[in-house]
C-alpha cells in the first residue's frame, strides 16, 4: 500500500460522533477524512464522487440505515471497504452488516490506536471484529431484546445518572466520562451500578438498550 493517507468518509446521524470522530482522526497521519454523511442516502450519493478507501458506517440512522446502504452498494458492486461502527454490540445486525458485504465492526469506544488500526487493516483488504463480538456471534447468543428482567418501569434515575447514561450510549468510558465531568472514576463507576440496578441489567451495553426502549435518553 502507498504512504497516502487512507481516505475515510464517516457516515452518522449524529453532527457530535462525527466531529468526534474526525477530530480524533484528525490527530493521525495516516488518515484523511474525506467527507461526512448524515444517513445512508447521503452516504451512496457521495460514495462515487468521493471514493473512500474506507467507510465508517453507523447502523441506526433515518431516511437509510446502514444496513440498506450496505446492501444497496453490494448489489451494484460499487461498496467500498466498510467498517460497522456502532454504540452498541447488536448481534441481528452484525450478522446481516457483514452478510451483505462489511468488512469489520467496531463498537464507538475503541480507541484511537484501534480505530485507526481497524482502517489499516480493513484498507488493505484484511477484515476486523472486536474478538469479545466474534465470540459472542459464534456462540450464538442471539438478540438482546429477551434479555431484560420484567421491570416495565425502573426507578428513576437522578438527572446525574441520566447525564453519564447518555455518555454511555455514546460509547465513552467511565474515565473518559470522569473526566468529562471533572469527577473521579470511582464517583462514576458507583453511578453506573446504581443506573444497572435500577434499569434491572446487567451491563453497560444492556443498559443503553433498555434506556433507547424506555426513551429514557
Amino acid at each position: 500500500m502507498s504512504d497516502a493517507p487512507i481516505r475515510v468518509l464517516l457516515v452518522d446521524d449524529q453532527t457530535l460522533v462525527r466531529q468526534g470522530i474526525r477530530s480524533l482522526l484528525e490527530l493521525s497521519d495516516r488518515i484523511r477524512v474525506v467527507g461526512e454523511a448524515a444517513d445512508g442516502r447521503q452516504a451512496v450519493e457521495q460514495i462515487p464522487t468521493l471514493q473512500p478507501d474506507v467507510v465508517l458506517m453507523d447502523m441506526r440512522m433515518p431516511v437509510m440505515n446502514g444496513l440498506e446502504a450496505l446492501e444497496w452498494l453490494a448489489a451494484r458492486e460499487a461498496l467500498p471497504p466498510t467498517i460497522i461502527l456502532t454504540t452498541f454490540d447488536d448481534d441481528e445486525l452484525v450478522l446481516a452488516g457483514i452478510r451483505a458485504g462489511a468488512r469489520g465492526y467496531l463498537l464507538k469506544d475503541v480507541s484511537l490506536e484501534q480505530l485507526v488500526e481497524a482502517i489499516c487493516t480493513v484498507a488493505s483488504g484484511g477484515t476486523l471484529v472486536q474478538p469479545a463480538l466474534t465470540q459472542r456471534l459464534l456462540t450464538g447468543l442471539g438478540g438482546l431484546r429477551n434479555a431484560f428482567s420484567s421491570l416495565d418501569q425502573p426507578d428513576p434515575l437522578t438527572e446525574r445518572e441520566t447525564e453519564i447514561l447518555r455518555l454511555m450510549a455514546g460509547g465513552y468510558s467511565n474515565r473518559e466520562i470522569a473526566g468529562s465531568l471533572g469527577v473521579a472514576e470511582g464517583t462514576v463507576k458507583n453511578h453506573v451500578s446504581s443506573i444497572l440496578s435500577k434499569l434491572g441489567v446487567r451491563d453497560r451495553t444492556r443498559a443503553v438498550l433498555r434506556a433507547f426502549e424506555l426513551r429514557l435518553i
